[in-house]
């Protein structure tokens, strides 16, 4: 008989949430949340995409050059939260 695993009770961080956009927009690659977009083989149709989605799904608009200068799920993530709060 097959083990299943618990289902997980912590909640997902928007880091995480954000290395799964870039999973989707980077052709299926896994994406940690520290991994450097460029060094994953991004390009800027993928970013532009996925800054897209951030609007989209987030509702806060990023600069090209914000995203590019974040490098990270995490940075953009905390991008997102200061886009959230205003500040």
């Amino acid at each position: 008989m097959e083990q299943q695993a618990a289902p997980s009770s912590a909640p997902v961080s928007l880091a995480q949430e954000i290395s799964a956009l870039w999973t989707e927009c980077l052709s299926g690659r896994p994406v940690g949340e520290e991994d450097e977009f460029f060094a994953l083989g991004g390009n800027s149709l993928a970013g532009i995409r996925i800054i897209e989605r951030v609007q989209q799904d987030y509702g806060v608009q990023l600069s090209v050059r914000d995203f590019y200068l974040a490098g990270t799920p995490t940075k953009v993530a905390e991008l997102i939260e200061q886009g959230r709060t205003g500040t």
